[in-house]
């Protein structure tokens, strides 16, 4: 419980997949969570959230078979924060979900 993450939304692209090291996979997709509130005028706004996902293995097979962009999806995984610095030598910040579980809420 310590570093858990749940959300619930819709994915944002069409997972990246990519086989490393013979058969072991990762998928990377994004995925969009949604927050609803009325503001002081009573007017509906919906706030939109992009979080940057990352699955292994069995994981990254269930997201590569099953599912496609748009789809509604419920994750759990951990946060995991990392830094590089790129070609102009500038530091640049990856915070993303390292997925382990996943249900498909939607048909495809």
């Amino acid at each position: 419980m310590r570093n858990s993450v749940r959300l619930i939304g819709n994915i944002g692209n069409e997972p990246e997949i990519k086989k490393l090291d013979g058969e072991k996979k990762l998928a990377k997709f994004s995925l969009a969570t949604n927050e609803t509130y009325k503001n002081d005028k009573g007017e509906k706004i919906t706030e939109t959230q992009w979080h940057n996902l990352i699955a292994w293995g069995a994981t990254a097979g269930i997201i590569e078979k099953y599912t496609k962009k748009g789809q509604e999806i419920a994750v759990e995984g951990k946060l995991t924060s990392k830094n590089y610095t790129d070609k102009e030598g500038i530091k640049r910040y990856v915070t993303e979900i390292v997925v382990s579980d996943v249900l498909l809420l939607a048909k495809s």
